[in-house]
């Protein structure tokens, strides 16, 4: 069989060059006296077909991952902040999300402290016992507020998933040592 393959790669190969041949072969000349004259080995010119590398537009099907968002209607909590000297108010959402693998996990927002122009969102991420095998999952809490421009920021109690999406917050392991070191600090919300 390997021959075979051989031998229609060998076909293949000849079939596609265009060959000329440019000299005669030619003998050496022998004399019985043992003098010889150089001989001379065919030579040939040789054209093998053109190659063109480039790229070219094609339609071809790829796999591609979706995440379906679905809307539904849920009981959100809402604060509504009144501040002195302050102004205009404005509604944002105040969302905290953590992605996490091996087990599933649950984030909820248990208190906003205030100080100054500062809100700290107060969340505490808990590892639950369902394992995800190699799926990862993202998680969230969300609640409204209706205040002025205040500077948030994010602090999760619990162990930092391994997901570089989560660098985004401050993770800590006692929120009593974080609120230790915040003066003058208000509870303005708690679950």
């Amino acid at each position: 069989m390997k021959k075979f393959i051989g031998i229609i790669m060998i076909i293949l190969l000849i079939s596609s060059c265009d060959i000329q041949q440019k000299k005669e072969a030619k003998l050496p000349d022998v004399d019985v006296e043992v003098d010889a004259e150089a001989g001379q080995l065919p030579t040939f010119d040789v054209d093998w077909a053109d190659v063109n590398v480039g790229t070219k537009t094609r339609k071809v099907k790829i796999p591609k991952v979706v995440v379906v968002m679905e809307e539904e209607e849920i009981e959100v909590p809402y604060i509504d902040v009144d501040m002195p000297n302050s102004g205009k108010k404005e509604e944002l959402t105040l969302r905290v999300e953590a992605e996490v693998e091996d087990k599933e996990h649950t984030i909820d927002i248990k208190e906003i402290l205030a100080t100054g122009n500062n809100l700290y969102v107060i969340s505490k991420l808990e590892e639950k016992e369902q394992n995800l095998g190699d799926k990862k999952l993202r998680i969230s809490d969300q609640v409204i507020l209706n205040a002025p421009d205040l500077n948030v920021k994010h602090i999760i109690m619990g162990e930092k998933p391994n997901r570089v999406f989560n660098d985004e917050y401050k993770y800590v392991q006692d929120v009593n040592d974080f609120k230790a070191g915040l003066k003058n600090s208000k509870v303005i919300f708690s679950k």
